[in-house]
């Protein structure tokens, strides 16, 4: 602004044209310190890892392992497969796990049987993310009875 002034103070007007009046130049604006608001970050969720059949999971200490996969930690409730199609059996399990972790339910049983297609889909399902954060361990109660399943549930955190 202050060279425009400058420049049209330099030039001669044409006869009978009148010299504008110069604004003088607005005062700078000045900004006050730009505030910083922090937001607090969201905690992150811990996302635990895929649960596997008779593996121990990080989080889970050895002596209760060792009493949840000997058996020493009895299952309170049962669920039995047998008869079901995996569709209705998914939604069995999906519910009754959720049942028992609203009950503090610690440890559970779900009975597959030997068929292959239950058996082999459970722990997909286990690992489902709407059921993951629930389950804390899996383990078959005997080496010899590969048609049940042992569930550790965690404990509910207020």
């Amino acid at each position: 602004m202050k060279l425009w002034a400058a420049f049209t103070q330099s030039i001669r007007l044409l006869p009978g044209k009148m010299r504008l009046p110069v604004e003088p130049e607005p005062a700078p604006v000045i900004d006050p310190a730009p505030q910083i608001i922090e937001t607090p970050k969201p905690r992150l969720k811990l996302v635990p890892h895929d649960i596997q059949v008779n593996h121990v999971p990080g989080g889970l200490d050895k002596s209760t392992w060792k009493s949840f996969s000997s058996g020493k930690i009895k299952a309170v409730r049962r669920l039995d497969l047998h008869g079901l199609t995996a569709t209705r059996a998914h939604h069995a399990v999906t519910h009754f796990l959720e049942r028992a972790y609203a009950d503090e339910v610690r440890c559970v049983e779900v009975i597959t049987g030997k068929g292959e297609v239950i058996a082999r889909e459970l722990p997909h399902w286990l690992n489902h993310p709407h059921l993951r954060g629930h389950i804390l361990a899996v383990a078959h109660p005997h080496a010899a009875n590969t048609g049940s399943v042992r569930v550790l549930l965690r404990r509910v955190r207020a």
